[in-house]
């Protein structure tokens, strides 16, 4: 169903896929826009690597949430870790990993507070300043879930 990676020699192997989902902070989500244009924001995230979710937070109205609605299909891509040889410090190597899946938004309760908390720890510096925050605004907030059917990740030199 979903297309294999072209050149072989660039893949990597899933667990440094997961590790480059693990490791960054933002990606790109990609949806099925309105009028059949695609519809792509920037997004921070957390990868569960247990369950192998990933989750976000938005506002609980706009654009992203009806089109999420109309259809859960989507396409999330992160890059990074980059890293430069010396024999050709011009064209650095990159990792890319490309994942497909259906997005669905959690239900206010116990569970998407616990994944909020997950979120916001990757990216505060403290458990007690996380805790704050959802204190605060966590009943404001809602929690994405990205149910992964399909990742894959490779890494190429840019020249």
């Amino acid at each position: 169903m979903f297309r294999a990676i072209r050149k072989k020699i660039n893949e990597i192997d899933c667990s440094a896929t997961e590790a480059l989902l693990t490791s960054n902070r933002r990606g790109v989500l990609a949806m099925n826009g309105d009028n059949g244009y695609p519809y792509a924001i920037p997004i921070n995230y957390f990868y569960d690597s247990e369950t192998q979710k990933i989750y976000f937070h938005g506002a609980k109205a706009g654009n992203k949430v009806d089109v999420l609605k109309a259809s859960d299909k989507i396409c999330f891509t992160v890059y990074g870790n980059e890293t430069i040889d010396d024999s050709e410090p011009w064209a650095p190597y990159v990792q890319s990993a490309v994942v497909f899946g259906r997005c669905h938004l959690l239900e206010t309760g116990p569970e998407s507070i616990a994944r909020l908390k997950d979120f916001a720890m990757k990216y505060y510096p403290n458990e007690e300043l996380v805790d704050e925050q959802i204190a605060h605004a966590g009943r404001a907030t809602q929690i994405f879930e990205i149910t992964i059917e399909h990742m894959s990740g490779k890494q190429v030199q840019e020249k």
